[in-house]
């Protein structure tokens, strides 16, 4: 049993009348049973917590910055009038906002209650139980349960770079010849005959072609097309470092799911493993227009791990995965004691069988420090920022020496760094 303020303020009422009107143990004596006898008849007249059904969504889903609304359906199934509170709880980082709501059903009716969240981080939120407080008719005392209604929210990766798909996706088709004539030199799968005309290279002229027509043919080409690529994120500690407003691994998501958008797009079939130790995520075989959207399922519960990435095993497991050649796009840090020690002796296993490009997001705070000269002091750290990028340098030379190719830019220029990438590789025909 529970009392409100409202029996709070009745007892000091009678408490103020006996000390006045009747000041003995009697007034007293008589002042409890009578509040004793309010309280108990109203909640012997309190609805029953089992005369009410509770459901909602098990699963909502929304974007990392933006909210959403949660919907508990009551349902009063019983014969008495329910009045009381409700409140649903919700861990802290998801921000929820009206969670108290206060009920008066009528029997056999049903209301809808409505909780506004926004998560601050990705991942799977898990709703904790509902409280319900049912009160009598005279507001005095009540009974409190708590029920389980399982729910979840699942924040996926916010994708602001979403706003660039559509122009890099327009370029793509340029490239491919969907809305200007197919050129030559561009990609390396067949597409159709054409005429020849003045400028075109003689060694694109297909004579057996042209013995059977009234013209001169020669052959058009475009990017190829169904290719396998696999985009490898390192969930390690270097990972978890800050950059910008996020960590390197939120940088690394934000890319690859642009990336991932616009080889659906390409016809590609896009694979993603997720690995420091172990496989911490992993989807196959996804194409099509649902692509980015089964990327931003398997990503949002992804979180780096304090642990030093196993190049080696995940070398392995790379090759355990793909079996044909395939792009692998490797979302990494390009410090110079990790990649001396670790990922060049793994690299040759990989490049001998696939096409590797290194993606990697650089501080642009090291970036303005290099270029301040205002003091002294930022002489100094201006002089150590130089020699990281310095060294940073050296590290991408001596990957692409390796046949591998780099792409390292800052958080907000990443994705758009990489797409381009991407689209350079398809032009030349190098995947």
């Amino acid at each position: 049993m529970v009392v409100t303020g409202r029996f709070a303020l009745l007892a000091t009422i009678a408490a103020a009348l006996v000390m006045f009107l009747v000041p003995s143990w009697v007034g007293v004596l008589g002042a409890c049973v009578a509040l004793l006898a309010l309280g108990l008849f109203d909640v012997a007249l309190t609805a029953r917590a089992g005369s009410l059904t509770l459901t909602r969504d098990p699963l909502t889903v929304v974007r990392l910055g933006r909210s959403t609304e949660i919907e508990l359906v009551v349902t009063n199934t019983g014969t008495a009038m329910v009045r009381g509170m409700l409140w649903d709880a919700w861990p802290d980082s998801t921000h929820a906002d009206h969670r108290t709501h206060h009920l008066a059903l009528a029997p056999r009716t049903r209301i809808r209650l409505r909780t506004s969240l926004t998560p601050t981080y990705r991942g799977d939120r898990v709703a904790g139980p509902v409280t319900v407080r049912l009160l009598g008719p005279l507001g005095l005392t009540g009974r409190q349960t708590r029920l389980d209604v399982p729910a979840r929210v699942r924040a996926l990766p916010a994708f602001r770079s979403e706003r660039l798909l559509r122009s890099k996706v327009k370029r793509l088709h340029h490239l491919e010849g969907r809305n200007v004539a197919n050129t030559r030199g561009q990609g390396t799968e067949f597409d159709s005959f054409r005429e020849y005309v003045a400028g075109d290279d003689v060694r694109s002229i297909d004579w057996r072609a042209t013995a059977r027509a009234a013209d001169v043919l020669v052959r058009t080409w475009r990017p190829e097309r169904n290719r396998h690529m696999l985009m490898v994120l390192d969930t390690g500690r270097a990972s978890a470092g800050r950059v910008g407003e996020g960590t390197r691994l939120d940088s690394s998501i934000e890319a690859a799911l642009l990336l991932g958008g616009l080889a659906a797009a390409a016809g590609d079939t896009v694979d993603l493993l997720a690995y420091d130790r172990r496989v911490r995520a992993e989807a196959t075989g996804a194409s099509g227009n649902q692509l980015p959207l089964k990327l931003m399922h398997t990503l949002a519960g992804v979180t780096p791990q304090l642990v030093d990435t196993d190049t080696t095993g995940l070398v392995r497991t790379v090759i355990s995965r793909v079996r044909r050649r395939a792009l692998i796009v490797w979302f990494t840090s390009l410090d110079g004691p990790t990649v001396t020690e670790h990922l060049l002796p793994a690299l040759p296993t990989l490049t001998r069988r696939h096409r590797v490009l290194i993606v990697s997001v650089t501080d642009p705070d090291i970036a303005a420090a290099a270029r301040d000269r205002s003091t002294a002091d930022a002489v100094y750290t201006a002089a150590a920022a130089e020699t990281v990028l310095a060294e940073r340098a050296l590290v991408q030379e001596s990957l692409r020496r390796r046949g591998v190719q780099v792409v390292a830019a800052a958080p907000d220029q990443l994705p758009e760094a990489l797409a381009d990438e991407y689209l350079e590789l398809k032009q030349s025909g190098s995947l």
